[in-house]
């Protein structure tokens, strides 16, 4: 299964660099799989320091701006415990891992991680329709330079009506700053 979350890795200048992913992950989750792209700055991050953060959370708009990388400051976080890394405080779950192996003979690399920790930072209180939406609309969004930006504004037009019927403040939000995103053109 495809878990929907963010990753955390340390960048080279020691910051803490956020990425949505979507890993491979079983029910137990002692182990998953992430799939990045080799241009990447979390697989950069992860060839030179092998550990992170994966993060479950049910902060759609923390998911839109990490997803088109948009944050007016750091989310915030704090270290983690067992590896050099960091932990959202947005997030309900966080799984400390470590890097096992790294194949790179695909067009999208697979990094096989163990998880070393995990943190119950608060309970999870679920997704509506909004909440959904945004991350469709999030995921949409990181796609912006393979689909023709119509599509993807045809698609956010759908999603704004289930987040204006069902969202909050903040799904609102995620759909504005989503919505510009992608009309200003990426960058």
């Amino acid at each position: 299964m495809i878990l929907e979350g963010l990753v955390t890795t340390v960048a080279a200048d020691g910051l803490m660099h956020v990425a949505p992913m979507g890993p491979r992950v079983e029910p137990e989750m002692r182990r998953f799989l992430l799939r990045p792209f080799p241009t990447s700055q979390t697989y950069l991050n992860l060839r030179a320091h092998p550990e992170g953060v994966l993060h479950v959370t049910d902060d759609a708009l923390l998911l839109a701006r990490a997803a088109i990388g948009r944050f007016d400051e750091q989310p915030l976080h704090h270290p983690a415990t067992v590896i050099r890394g960091f932990v959202l405080d947005k997030s309900c779950r966080a799984f400390e891992f470590r890097v096992l192996s790294f194949d790179d003979s695909e067009q999208r690399v697979r990094i096989d991680c163990e998880v070393v920790r995990v943190h119950q930072l608060h309970d999870f209180f679920g997704f509506n329709r909004a909440k959904h939406a945004v991350v469709e609309a999030a995921i949409l969004a990181t796609r912006v330079h393979l689909l023709p930006r119509d599509e993807i504004l045809a698609e956010y037009a759908k999603f704004d009506v289930i987040v204006g019927k069902t969202g909050s403040d903040a799904e609102r939000r995620a759909m504005e700053l989503l919505r510009a995103y992608v009309t200003e053109g990426a960058t």
